[in-house]
């Protein structure tokens, strides 16, 4: 008999989005709902720590700025395939947040003046990116963490790997699930669920993902046939450090770093005059390939072609005081002191903007099921992400769908006994156990996995064409195809080597889509740059992409219409 638990609300993943819901949940349900938060790994060892540069959102408009100008600045930024009234809704309500992380404790970088400080980003038309050094990822996490310790019905499952969703009459009624400490197979019941699992950036080799950043709970969600959203749209970070990817932040440029070629040159004044290093991501990405291309980047010693990102100007205090984080990553990943040498850099996968299809509020096609933060696409971002947007979307929408989820979990109580058919269990234990567990076969998974990841950096990097796409497609079938389902180490307690090869299986799923939906945008927009097809096409291609689970054959795809309210597309200069 499969063990069971059960809670009220339940919250897969245990980042920004996922402890802001579990907060919002706990306190819009007071005592009267229990909350599980399900994590794959310990709780403050998510992604998110990782984010460094910074928050948007609108303090000051006593300075100029204003929350329409938030609003444009992202739809602008999105090629203009966002959703207008996402936009709006992130504008008018991260303000509140960001005063709300400060009243919890968050320690802000500030002026001197005392007020909260704000630094420049790109795409942005005021300094906007509200900042705590160069770890606001770090301390946001620690913060929302203490502050969930304040809510006794709050309940956290470190090192839980969530594997499918259970689901009737199109209603969600909770998740199965390996702890992982032990090996065993639980069904966790619940009327309310809320899918915060993070993006799906290790379908690249060179990322600014953690290891664990694997698509998980976007593979779950479409195999339960709710629709992944433009996942065609990958955003390269332009300054990824050689050869780790790990990330130099946005917030080095918005401190005043210049981006050089071998010529000593800073090049992005020939291809954004008014922004130059705080164009958008995408653009600034793009020149620099081309920078590449023309022959005017260097060769680091791992053979990667680069360009440079020059901090020395800005002079040791100021680097201290405000980029202490990536002084150290310099120093320990490239021995690099940006005190005093540029450091090498190449755009590098760090953003997905496509994720799990929702609405404005973050609700799924699934009646009881949400999803925040990057697992997410309530197209916030269309086509090409802001920096320091991210983290304002975890928050706001972590907020959103936890009182949305409390409130129907409340509703709910008392009117259903959460019975649920033990069909589904079965078939999921099935597949995992005697299709991955205990399979045959000859092909090493962790050869197949750098197969996968590399073919994705070849294939569906800044620069796309049709050939390219097509054969990228064709190596993903084929390897998912051979014998790979296999664990070698047949343990029950800690088997990481069962995770790793589930964790695959989602992966090659989702590149999949990725590169479906690339192939089948036959147009350039904003992160998504075809060669073959250099141009923006508003008349065919200005609609959302949808994807669908077929299990006996290639996915679905569908479109989807984008919401307008104020702005018509206009061409993108900066």
């Amino acid at each position: 008999m499969t063990e069971s638990i059960q809670h009220d609300v339940i919250i897969i993943g245990s980042g920004l989005a996922g402890l802001r819901a579990a907060i919002a949940a706990a306190a819009y349900g007071k005592n009267n709902i229990s909350i599980g938060v399900f994590s794959k790994v310990q709780v403050m060892r998510s992604h998110s720590v990782c984010a460094e540069g910074g928050t948007a959102a609108v303090l000051f408009e006593d300075e100029g700025d204003n929350q329409e100008s938030h609003i444009y600045d992202t739809i602008k930024g999105s090629d203009f395939l966002a959703d207008q009234n996402v936009a709006e809704k992130l504008a008018r309500s991260i303000p509140h947040e960001i005063y709300q992380l400060d009243h919890w404790g968050m320690p802000w970088s500030r002026r001197e003046d005392g007020r909260i400080g704000q630094r420049k980003f790109g795409g942005y038309s005021f300094p906007r990116a509200t900042f705590a050094q160069d770890k606001v990822g770090f301390y946001a996490m620690q913060t929302l963490y203490d502050t969930c310790q304040k809510y006794d019905n709050i309940n956290f499952y470190n090192e839980w790997f969530c594997t499918s969703i259970l689901k009737e009459n199109n209603l969600f009624r909770g998740v199965t699930a390996i702890e992982m400490k032990n090996g065993n197979f639980v069904k966790i019941k619940s009327p309310a669920g809320i899918i915060c699992t993070g993006g799906a950036g290790r379908i690249y080799s060179f990322s600014t993902y953690s290891y664990s950043s694997t698509p998980d709970g976007i593979d779950m969600a479409y195999r339960a046939g709710l629709a992944m959203k433009d996942m065609e749209f990958v955003q390269f970070h332009p300054t990824g450090i050689l050869p780790s990817g790990i990330l130099i932040t946005e917030g080095a440029r918005g401190e005043g770093g210049y981006l050089i070629n071998n010529e000593n040159e800073r090049f992005m004044k020939k291809y954004a005059p008014e922004k130059i290093e705080l164009a958008p991501r995408d653009v600034v990405s793009r020149s620099m390939i081309r920078e590449i291309q023309e022959g005017r980047g260097f060769k680091h010693e791992s053979g990667y072609d680069c360009l440079k990102l020059d901090l020395t100007h800005l002079g040791d205090e100021k680097i201290k005081e405000r980029l202490a984080g990536i002084r150290e990553i310099g120093l320990k990943f490239s021995g690099v002191d940006i005190i005093n040498e540029p450091i090498e850099i190449r755009p590098v996968c760090h953003y997905m903007m496509g994720g799990i299809h929702t609405d404005v509020d973050g609700k799924t096609e699934l009646g009881g099921l949400w999803a925040a933060g990057e697992a997410a696409c309530n197209s916030l971002h269309g086509a090409n992400r802001l920096g320091a947007n991210s983290t304002s979307e975890c928050i706001v929408w972590g907020k959103i769908t936890g009182e949305q989820a409390a409130q129907f979990a409340l509703d709910k109580k008392g009117t259903s006994t959460m019975d649920i058919s033990n069909d589904q269990v079965l078939s999921e234990e099935k597949r995992i156990f005697d299709g991955i567990f205990r399979g045959r076969g000859e092909i090493n998974p962790y050869e197949v996995r750098k197969e996968l990841t590399d073919t994705m950096d070849d294939r569906a990097y800044v620069f796309r064409t049709e050939d390219d796409l097509i054969s990228g497609l064709k190596k993903i079938r084929e390897l998912k195809n051979t014998t790979w389902k296999h664990v070698d180490d047949q343990s029950k307690e800690y088997n990481t080597n069962f995770i790793n090869v589930m964790e695959i299986d989602a992966m090659l799923r989702t590149a999949e889509v990725v590169l479906m939906g690339a192939i089948n945008r036959k147009e350039s927009r904003g992160a998504h740059s075809r060669i073959d097809y250099p141009k923006r096409d508003d008349a065919n291609f200005l609609k959302h992409t949808l994807a669908y689970y077929n299990s006996e054959k290639e996915p679905k795809l569908s479109w989807h219409p984008i919401i307008f309210t104020r702005y018509a597309p206009v061409e993108r200069k900066y």
